[in-house]
């Protein structure tokens, strides 16, 4: 079980026609709509994060911002450290698309289990700015980072 305050909604994906002969051309999927009520302050920013083969982001947490994250390329594991000092993981990839709300004052991180880049979108309702000071470092004692080699 995850934080009470991490919530995962699955999300919208819609095959998408070409225009001349109707066949599949690909697919699209909805990561977030004003009016589906799901993020209450709206997006200051959106970005993409990449994570490389084996590799750790985190853990850390924002003291103001709250994250949602949605993989769009490849797997990632978010690593959500608990209210009692447990660890959930939460394995999430392209195929069956989620989006992951880490709220501010949640210590998260996120490693990429495989042999080829991950790459993340990142809405956040806070905006990064320079020298903010607003991101914390925090250590996962205990938590076996070696299973994800």
């Amino acid at each position: 079980m995850v934080n009470d305050d991490v919530k995962i909604w699955e999300l919208e994906r819609h095959q998408t026609k070409d225009v001349t002969d109707s066949h599949i051309n690909g697919d699209l999927t909805v990561i977030w709509r004003d009016w589906d009520d799901i993020i209450k302050n709206h997006p200051k920013m959106v970005y993409e994060s990449s994570v490389n083969p084996g590799e750790v982001k985190g853990p850390h947490l924002h003291k103001k911002r709250t994250s949602y994250f949605c993989c769009i390329h490849g797997k990632v594991v978010f690593i959500i450290l608990k209210n009692d000092g447990s660890y959930s993981e939460i394995e999430v990839d392209e195929k069956k698309p989620v989006l992951i709300c880490v709220p501010n004052g949640i210590a998260s991180a996120h490693v990429n289990p495989t042999k080829e880049i991950s790459k993340i979108i990142v809405l956040a309702d806070v905006a990064w700015k320079p020298n903010d000071d607003e991101m914390v470092n925090v250590e996962f004692e205990n938590y076996d980072w070696n299973k994800w080699k």
